[in-house]
């Protein structure tokens, strides 16, 4: 059954997209797609979550039905959460909400919960493929093998950094080949604008907080999930967080990045189980 659609407006004006799969009298799950993804990627998952959650999804900025923020600072990760708290004032309005979320919505998430503004809005954080970026900070500081390895893995983020190249590679069609020799993905539902856009997630945010990273902690019941063949994101980024969130439970999986769609079924019963043996609620 297709979810409802509606928007909200964030507090500068932008209109996010918001899906709602129903079941209104459930627990709250608010579900945050990353890059190059929209809303339409949580579908599946929503779908067996159903009949235990009432599942909300929505269009980060820039993507899918959202409004596409012209400038680079309109995607900074304040903003970012300003879109978060008009999307759960809307569909929960003082209930606490539990988060799922993968790739660049973990990044997001991460931020969130990290906020004591939110400390008493989220319930708990499912986490995939994603870390904090000021966690990240911390953690290449290192300079260990696992920092240079996750380095190595992240040679990506400064290739998005370079000036109109990449927008022309996502046009042209180059990129979509040289991004699926690492790990083949599925695109239905996505647009241009879902890779152009997205990108300046990557250019608001990643440099200033590598290089002045704050020190951000929750006790929010955390599940990170790390599937073994990511080839982004290494385990060790995602898991050795108990520094920042003492409440962290691990779970290294098997599967690629985008374990949201290729295994909705897992995903679902990842959540089932935190939500049930962590924070309490589910079935």
């Amino acid at each position: 059954m297709p979810p409802s659609t509606s928007t909200t407006t964030s507090r500068d004006g932008t209109r996010i997209a918001v899906y709602d799969y129903g079941n209104a009298e459930a627990p709250v799950l608010i579900c945050i797609h990353g890059y190059p993804d929209n809303a339409a990627m949580w579908g599946p998952v929503a779908e067996v979550l159903a009949d235990d959650f009432h599942v909300v999804a929505y269009d980060v900025r820039g993507a899918g039905e959202s409004d596409q923020p012209g400038s680079t600072a309109a995607y900074a990760l304040d903003r970012l959460q300003e879109d978060f708290r008009a999307v759960i004032d809307q569909v929960a309005a003082e209930r606490p909400v539990h988060v799922l979320a993968h790739d660049w919505g973990s990044i997001q998430a991460w931020h969130f919960v990290t906020d004591p503004a939110l400390t008493d809005r989220i319930a708990s954080f499912t986490s995939i493929s994603g870390p904090s970026l000021d966690h990240a900070g911390y953690f290449l500081r290192r300079r260990n093998q696992a920092a240079l390895r996750q380095l190595l893995h992240s040679w990506y983020i400064f290739y998005f950094h370079l000036p109109w190249f990449p927008e022309l590679a996502w046009r042209k069609g180059w990129a979509y080949r040289v991004f699926d020799r690492l790990e083949k993905q599925d695109a239905d539902g996505r647009s241009i604008g879902d890779y152009v856009n997205g990108m300046k997630l990557y250019r608001a945010n990643v440099v200033p907080r590598l290089i002045r990273p704050a020190k951000r902690r929750t006790d929010v019941p955390v599940l990170a999930v790390s599937p073994e063949d990511d080839p982004f994101v290494t385990t060790p980024l995602q898991t050795e967080v108990t520094r920042w969130a003492p409440n962290v439970m691990v779970k290294v999986i098997r599967g690629g990045h985008w374990i949201p769609r290729n295994n909705p079924g897992l995903v679902a019963e990842l959540v089932r189980e935190h939500t049930r043996e962590v924070a309490g609620w589910g079935t």
